[in-house]
């Protein structure tokens, strides 16, 4: 019985360590299946997370090539808006992705790089017909500096026309910067290599342990035992069609995965492999423990990996910034040194120049003198050396003008007037000084205005007029006799509704100027110097002056020139529009509502369209007399027929001067008729009659009010007199501060001629004291030097100012000095003056500002 109960415990005990047998191998089979399970889907993840990190990669890449090309494509259309393209190319310097680029002209083997040495396509190779966003891309090579590179090459176009190549070399240790710092704790190797050479190019920052540079495709299968021919086949044949790959293979005893990855549509390809051990260990989760613990330790190095990263990050973010500035203030040292060389060897060229320049003047002055004063007796030699000697001295007047604008320009003293102003006194002032010396030459002036929207407009008139006559009175000079100069004003598209945008151009058909003094043509002390003009006297700052104060107006100005063909200069203005510029009342109060324009030219039929359209008058416009006498015909009787005819000399020359006077008669004689004519067209004056005037081209509207005034009032000759009886200075009586004796002997006569009489003192302490003797009204006007002994003149203009007497702030205070600045200017108006005058004094202006400020003569 015992027996049988052991032995039953025994089968019980048996049974019950079977079942646990089989309840834990069950469970361990379930276990090692789902860790199967887990181990194959975390494998298969890791799988797709390297797919997907490769195509990151990838698209990198990529995305660093589109962006390397579309640079480049903007550099090719920046090139080929300069003149001259190698310039461009010059001024670049290499850097970490862009070593060199360089440009070969259509029709050329050869061209220039940045580095000034001749560069062609010779050992580039673009047969593999490899491309980035439309541009060739060449095979892989190492460049001059062992560093293995690539090319891409791009066409650069104007107008259309492939004017030449753009090529830009780029390193492929540029695209190092972009790809992750490794990838499965660096134990996954990657390479670079190029598809059609099987080279590796690159292998980028903690991507394993071999060198890029002295790999192919060959030594990558045999350094990784890869003996299986299909395979290596297999390989080779994806590789040239562009296709990716990855298979398992075992390396150096352990079982990896290799992948091959395509780039750029198999141009270039990502190659390397990861052991199947790390992809498991990114997923192996089995110890809690030993997960928490490799977690902490992986925290842990992460953190110390960030650590060390930003802090070697910030030392060589010090370590860069202290070497740009070492080498940015080495540059600007350089450059000061450079640009104060140039500076003094320039200063002495014009030193050297003016020294000529000027002594020619003073010569023609010292010498008329001395035959002034031996043939004083002869009236003929005395009006002919006395008009040599005002030639001279404006001469030499204008050469030191120029020399004090310079000086004001360089430091920083040009302050500009922005006052109202319309382009029709702004063209008809430059036309009255050109014109004449163009004329002189027997050169024909050509003046065209088109597109102009608004011609009252808010500037600086006089600087405006200072660069017209520069870039004229050049033209004028560099142009030979019987030559062509065009003066052209042209309404560009605006950019603001408040800004009339302006393009004046100045052309020639001249000398023009070599492509080297183009390059300086707008330096201080400058000027071309030829067989053909060397007997041109300037300073050589008319340039440098005009170019300052277009710039200083927020405008641009540039040159286009060609020997012995001419010269074009462009400016470009913004000028702002004043508010309420148009005045609609002239219109009603001439009872003008409509005129018909006669012109058989498209552009000025336009323009006055234009200037018109806020006025409130409508303008017809037709191309012959013969539509003229229609259209009177056919609403001669209406309300709505035209109060003033407008013809074109043009199409008086095309039809007949009978056409003009059948129109005339076809209309009432109180009609106003004006003929649109250039200054040099010879109109017949027996078709002018009292309504009948000419209109000077260009068309303007402030000229046609004018010119409709000027037929009102009936002109009547006694105006001449009139006008010549209100410039008289007769009978007036004048206090003068001057302390020169020369000066005030040359004041005194001046003004005895023109039946003045003046009394001059020395300083400005004797003009207060006898002002303040004087009776009231005893003086119409006190004509003040500035600087004088004692007491100078704005201290005397206050002094007087100042004084208990109703006169005082009354009398008219006139500066005549040789300060000539703006700022003196102003000092003088805020002292009390009244207006400012410059040494040497013009005789006209100086009646007119007398007239305009004496009581009475206004």
């Amino acid at each position: 019985m015992k027996k049988r109960q052991n032995k039953s415990k025994k089968d019980k005990g048996f049974s019950l360590l079977l079942s646990i047998i089989v309840v834990f191998c069950i469970l361990g089979g379930v276990v090692f299946s789902v860790a199967r399970k887990i181990s194959a889907e975390m494998s298969a993840s890791a799988i797709q997370n390297l797919s997907e990190s490769l195509d990151l990669i990838e698209c990198t890449i990529e995305a660093v090539l589109n962006k390397e090309a579309e640079f480049q494509k903007l550099m090719a259309k920046e090139i080929a808006m300069w003149e001259n393209p190698e310039e461009y190319i010059r001024t670049f310097e290499k850097n970490q992705t862009m070593v060199k680029i360089s440009l070969i002209r259509a029709g050329e083997s050869a061209g220039i790089s940045n580095s000034n040495e001749l560069f062609s396509e010779e050992g580039l190779d673009f047969s593999a017909g490899g491309t980035v966003d439309g541009l060739a891309v060449s095979q892989s090579y190492t460049n001059y500096m062992g560093t293995w590179a690539y090319t891409m090459r791009c066409p650069v176009e104007k107008e259309g026309e492939v004017i030449g190549q753009f090529y830009i070399e780029y390193v492929y240790d540029s695209l190092d910067r972009a790809l992750p710092n490794g990838f499965y704790n660096n134990k996954a190797m990657l390479y670079i290599m190029d598809a059609e050479s099987e080279r590796m190019v690159l292998k980028p920052k903690g991507m394993g342990e071999r060198s890029a540079g002295h790999l192919n495709l060959e030594d990558f299968f045999r350094a990784n035992d890869i003996t299986d021919e299909v395979l290596r086949e297999k390989v080779i044949a994806s590789v040239r069609n562009g296709k990716n790959i990855m298979f398992n293979h075992d390396i150096r005893g352990k079982d990896a995965l290799i992948y091959m990855w395509s780039v750029n549509e198999g141009t270039l390809y990502l190659i390397g492999y990861v052991p199947i051990e790390a992809i498991q260990q990114e997923g192996n989760s089995v110890n809690q423990n030993i997960f928490i613990v490799v977690t902490v330790m992986l925290v842990a190095f992460f953190l110390c990996c960030v650590l060390y990263y930003f802090n070697q990050r910030q030392q060589n973010r010090i370590r860069k910034e202290r070497e740009q500035e070492r080498e940015l203030h080495n540059r600007q040292l350089a450059e000061a040194l450079h640009a104060a060389q140039i500076a003094s060897k320039s200063k002495t060229t014009f030193l050297s120049n003016m020294s000529h320049d000027i002594r020619t003047p003073m010569n023609a002055v010292i010498g008329f003198t001395t035959l002034l004063a031996r043939d004083a007796e002869n009236p003929d030699k005395v009006r002919e050396y006395t008009k040599k000697i005002m030639a001279s001295g404006q001469h030499l007047l204008s050469l030191i003008n120029d020399i004090l604008d310079v000086s004001k320009i360089e430091s920083g003293k040009v302050v500009l007037s922005v006052e109202p102003f319309t382009l029709n006194d702004l063209v008809s002032s430059v036309d009255a000084i050109i014109r004449p010396m163009a004329a002189a030459r027997e050169q024909k002036f050509h003046v065209e205005v088109t597109g102009i929207k608004h011609e009252y407009l808010l500037g600086d008139e006089t600087r405006i007029n200072q660069i017209l006559i520069n870039l004229l009175s050049n033209s004028v000079k560099y142009t030979q006799e019987r030559g062509n100069i065009w003066f052209r004003m042209i309404g560009m598209k605006q950019r603001s509704p408040q800004f009339e945008h302006i393009r004046i151009e100045v052309q020639d058909d001249g000398y023009g100027m070599t492509p080297e003094y183009l390059k300086i043509i707008f330096d201080a002390f400058t000027r071309a110097e030829n067989s053909t003009t060397n007997k041109v006297q300037g300073t050589g700052l008319g340039m440098a002056i005009t170019k300052n104060i277009v710039e200083l107006m927020g405008g641009t100005i540039d040159v286009s020139s060609e020997v012995n063909k001419g010269t074009l200069f462009r400016v470009e203005l913004e000028l702002r529009i004043p508010e309420g510029q148009t005045n609609k009342r002239f219109w009603t109060e001439n009872g003008i509502s409509r005129i018909l324009a006669v012109d058989n030219d498209e552009v000025i039929c336009e323009n006055i369209h234009m200037l018109m359209v806020d006025t409130g008058v409508k303008a017809d416009t037709v191309s012959s007399a013969e539509q003229a006498m229609e259209i009177l015909k056919e609403n001669g009787t209406e309300e709505e027929a035209c109060q003033l005819l407008l013809i074109d000399w043009n199409v008086v020359d095309a039809e007949g001067i009978q056409k003009v006077k059948a129109l005339r008669e076809m209309v009432p004689d109180t009609m106003p008729v004006l003929l649109l004519a250039d200054c040099d067209a010879g109109i017949d004056e027996t078709i002018l009659t009292a309504n009948t005037k000419i209109l000077t081209k260009p068309f303007f509207v402030s000229a046609f009010q004018e010119k409709i005034l000027e037929i009102r009032a009936g002109q009547n000759k006694g105006n001449a007199k009139d006008a010549s009886v209100i410039d008289s200075l007769e009978g007036l009586h004048f206090l003068a501060a001057e302390d020169n004796e020369i000066n005030a002997e040359i004041l005194r006569e001046i003004l005895s001629i023109e039946g003045a009489e003046c009394e001059i003192v020395e300083n400005g302490q004797l003009a207060v004291e006898r002002f303040t003797r004087a009776a009231e009204k005893e003086f119409d006007a006190i004509l003040m030097d500035v600087q004088m002994p004692v007491m100078n003149g704005y201290a005397a203009t206050r002094a007087i100012r100042a004084l208990d007497r109703k006169d005082a702030s009354q009398i008219p205070i006139i500066a005549m000095t040789a300060n000539a600045f703006a700022e003196d200017e102003k000092e003088a108006l805020d002292a009390g003056m009244n207006v400012h005058l410059a040494k040497p004094i013009d005789v006209e202006l100086l009646k007119k500002v007398i007239n305009q400020y004496v009581s009475g003569k206004e």
